[in-house]
């Protein structure tokens, strides 16, 4: 027991860090029964990037499907990350890492955020898109957050 209780504490602060604030969201077709079709926008907190937070928005499937959990969500999503405080590394970063992920239905899809580390330009790109067990979609979209040129990134 006494060595599952500090892997239990890693996992309960890495769900922790990927939690997803709603912002908002405006309904995108009027369904009789169930909650509508919407497009919903999150915020995420980078969890290894004090000061940087990226805002996501996707499609939310609505309808009995939706209401109950069986839907499955469209694989459009947008992000866009900001600095929105003094930028603090928590340690050194991989050059990629998976920073978010969302489930997207019941069975094996999620729309997923990856935070790549540009040295040259000293940025932080981060990319979305959807993924399945068998077939992803090429559907994404890309943002950065520049770091300023005297605070280099520390690299892994």
């Amino acid at each position: 027991m006494r060595k599952l209780l500090p892997a239990a504490l890693v996992l309960a602060v890495a769900c922790a860090a990927a939690h997803a604030e709603t912002i908002g969201s405006v309904d995108t077709v009027f369904k009789l029964i169930g909650p509508d079709h919407k497009i919903v926008v999150e915020a995420y907190d980078d969890p290894r990037v004090a000061g940087v937070s990226c805002y996501l928005s996707r499609a939310k499937t609505g309808g009995i499907k939706g209401a109950v959990g069986l839907a499955e969500d469209k694989a459009d999503a947008a992000v866009a990350c900001r600095q929105v405080g003094p930028l603090q590394f928590k340690g050194k970063l991989p050059r990629q890492e998976e920073v978010f992920t969302e489930r997207a239905s019941i069975f094996f899809k999620h729309v997923r955020v990856v935070r790549m580390v540009d040295s040259k330009r000293n940025a932080l790109v981060y990319l979305v898109y959807s993924d399945r067990l068998i077939e992803g979609s090429p559907k994404n979209s890309v943002t950065a957050v520049a770091v300023p040129g005297d605070q280099p990134i520390p690299v892994r």
